[in-house]
């Protein structure tokens, strides 16, 4: 059985689970995106899902691989397709590179952690709170708007107001405060989130397969990833109720995901809200403070995947190992 992995070899996620597939003593290839111009995608069959991938001197079938674990950066962005340009050979054929991997992990029969197409909702937060709402926890009161009057209502509404972004780039959650309401005007330029405090215990939950590593964190900060300037957040193993981590995998699931990290709150009252989920989870934060293996269950999960289906005859690599 082989795993492609597929982003940057230096992106600290990615490296820990290729460190873990190999601990356990499973066949990898790493893509790296900043080799792009030593790779090109075959699909020679698409109907039989025939095809290969080669890497430098290495050749893999793509009936051969058995999962897939996927944390690609804008190929546009990487150093050699970018200082190469748009017009160029490299540009044409990194885009083109791309892709068709994407698409792939769209049709193939083996596990992708994850899919493209299930991690779409993560690119609109208000979307993807229905779906949380759904599922069952709590969400804080929302409005999303590009009119200052809404914002000043919502404020008076609400004893306390948070503001971030609604799209899936990563983005600062802030409390509104006094001279921010001197720039509500900036919000006709675009679209922002504007949500209800809710006040409580912070938790970071990661879903992998069945099973949830959840931590809790303690921070004074109103975004506890920035907290620096009131203290580092003091993050610690923990165990949620029951009930809460069967949601938590049920949501995962119906969100068609095999891994996620959830951020979930305790409010005083006890009930249980959910404020976002990521799909490609940083994973490597979090597993520093509780040392939770959770590089090596994401491995578990891609090396389990042996048994959803029987690959093609022939060797699986030829060349080199990675």
């Amino acid at each position: 059985m082989l795993t492609v992995l597929w982003g940057l070899e230096s992106d600290e996620p990615l490296a820990t689970v290729h460190e873990a597939l190999q601990d356990l003593g499973g066949q990898v290839l790493l893509l790296d995106q900043r080799r792009v111009s030593d790779t090109v995608f075959r699909l020679d069959d698409e109907r039989n899902l025939i095809g290969s991938i080669r890497y430098g001197d290495q050749s893999v079938a793509l009936g051969e691989i058995t999962a897939w674990y996927v944390r690609p950066y804008d190929t546009r962005r990487v150093p050699a397709v970018e200082r190469a340009g748009p017009k160029s050979a490299e540009w044409k054929h990194a885009l083109e590179l791309e892709n068709a991997l994407l698409g792939w992990l769209e049709i193939t029969l083996a596990r992708v952690v994850n899919r493209p197409s299930s991690m779409l909702a993560n690119g609109c937060k208000p979307y993807q709170l229905q779906i949380v709402a759904r599922s069952g926890f709590a969400v804080p009161e929302t409005l999303v708007t590009t009119d200052p009057a809404e914002v000043t209502a919502f404020c008076e509404h609400h004893e306390s107001v948070i503001y971030k972004s609604i799209s899936g780039v990563r983005s600062r959650v802030t409390r509104l405060c006094a001279s921010d309401r001197e720039r509500l005007k900036d919000v006709t330029h675009c679209p922002t989130q504007f949500q209800a405090y809710i006040p409580g215990r912070d938790y970071r939950a990661h879903v992998i397969g069945e099973d949830v590593f959840a931590c809790e964190v303690q921070s004074e900060a109103d975004d506890y990833r920035y907290g620096a300037a009131s203290g580092a957040p003091r993050i610690w193993a923990a165990r949620l109720p029951r009930e809460i981590e069967e949601r938590a995998v049920t949501m995962t699931k119906s969100m068609g995901l095999e891994v996620a990290g959830i951020d979930l709150r305790r409010n005083p009252e006890d009930q249980w809200y959910c404020f976002e989920v990521n799909p490609s989870p940083g994973f490597t934060f979090y597993e520093q403070f509780s040392g939770q293996g959770l590089a090596s269950a994401i491995a578990r999960l891609l090396m389990s995947s042996a048994s959803r289906k029987e690959p093609a005859g022939g060797n699986s690599l030829s060349g080199r190992k990675p």
